[in-house]
């Protein structure tokens, strides 16, 4: 039995209030910064550097640009480099190199709406292959993209000729643990979850939830399969065991009502797949830790392999604002540190205590 000292603790350290609508913040791999993406009240866009040091933020870099900026992503970059990827609400796919940042690295107009969501893999060391970076969109399309490709997409996963177009709210990376393999997993607004398989370009997994799917994440990207989180709008969360897909059933799965509002985001701690973080539309963030049943799969009636899903506890969980946490990010290198914005025009930092007892 845990007691409330052996607990983590959610320890807020760092309160920033900005002068700007922030969308998403990301932690610059293999550094004390953090990046802040967003609008300000002109309709431009804005990317700020922080530095955390001596107990304080301090802002480093500010760059104003012409278009609002949605989300960001370090995924597809060299550890050398650190180029950051952004999605803005003119639909645009640009990479910058935050020393130099008045002109992109690369820059192409992905989708015909905002850019919704993003997602690297291949680069930092994680994920076996080529950098790859994801985008989705409001346009209803995701498509993948190369950096060291020019213009053109590598794939498209679009609706056809006739068919509705769903407003694409978020994608993710997974299953990339060889050069050949990699799926792209995506979520929308009717609660719509598709998986694409990149290596065959087919749908290899597709259901539904209910409500809309505000965010999905796989435990790791550069693993075979093993865990997908998905959050939804009335504050429930699904997590799918990708181990044993049944060629009817599909994927076990267990939901849990974790918040009393939309469920925004959720983080897997980089230093432990098992635990992850929910950030909620009531300025609440939940610490949860999934245990796994004593047999992961079972034969049914059939004879036919079915996956058996686990259980998720919660280990935690603090109240930081009275408006939702848009967005939140461990820190790579320091476990238990992390950073997360929200509607309330303010970023935090956090510790996370005692994580690597639990």
């Amino acid at each position: 039995m845990a007691t409330p000292l052996t607990k983590p603790q959610i320890v807020p350290y760092i309160h920033k209030s900005l002068n700007y609508s922030v969308f998403d913040c990301k932690w610059i791999p293999s550094s004390a910064k953090f990046v802040c993406l967003g609008n300000f009240a002109r309709g431009t866009g804005v990317m700020q550097i922080y530095e955390v040091k001596n107990g304080d933020a301090h802002l480093v870099k500010e760059v104003e640009k012409a278009k609002a900026i949605k989300c960001g992503t370090y995924g597809a970059t060299s550890l050398q480099q650190r180029h950051i990827a952004t999605g803005d609400f003119d639909g645009n796919l640009n990479i910058w190199n935050l020393e130099t940042p008045r002109v992109a690295v690369y820059s192409v107009k992905a989708h015909k709406e905002i850019v919704n969501s993003i997602d690297g893999v291949g680069g930092l060391g994680i994920g076996d292959g080529a950098p790859e970076i994801v985008t989705g969109s409001r346009d209803g399309a995701v498509k993948v993209w190369d950096p060291r490709q020019k213009d053109s997409p590598v794939a498209t996963m679009e609706p056809g000729e006739g068919e509705t177009k769903r407003d694409c709210w978020t994608v993710a990376f997974g299953h990339a643990f060889n050069d050949q393999d990699r799926c792209v997993c995506a979520g929308y607004d009717n609660g719509d979850i598709k998986l694409f398989d990149l290596r065959n370009m087919s749908v290899r997994w597709e259901t539904n939830i209910k409500n809309g799917v505000c965010c999905v994440e796989f435990d790791r990207k550069d693993i075979g399969m093993n865990k997908l989180m998905a959050t939804s709008l009335e504050g429930k969360f699904h997590i799918f065991d990708m181990r044993t897909q049944h060629p009817t059933k599909g994927f076990a799965s267990v939901s849990a009502k974790a918040h009393k509002s939309t469920i925004w985001q959720v983080r897997h701690l980089p230093q432990n797949r098992e635990i992850f973080m929910t950030a909620g539309g009531a300025g609440s963030l939940h610490l949860w830790k999934y245990e796994y049943p004593e047999q992961r799969r079972m034969k049914d009636s059939d004879d036919i392999d079915v996956g058996v899903a686990g259980t998720a506890n919660l280990l935690q969980n603090v109240a930081l604002s009275t408006q939702p946490i848009a967005s939140l990010d461990w820190s790579p290198d320091k476990l238990g540190l992390c950073v997360c914005s929200g509607f309330d025009q303010s970023v935090r930092v956090l510790i996370v205590t005692k994580l690597n007892t639990v």
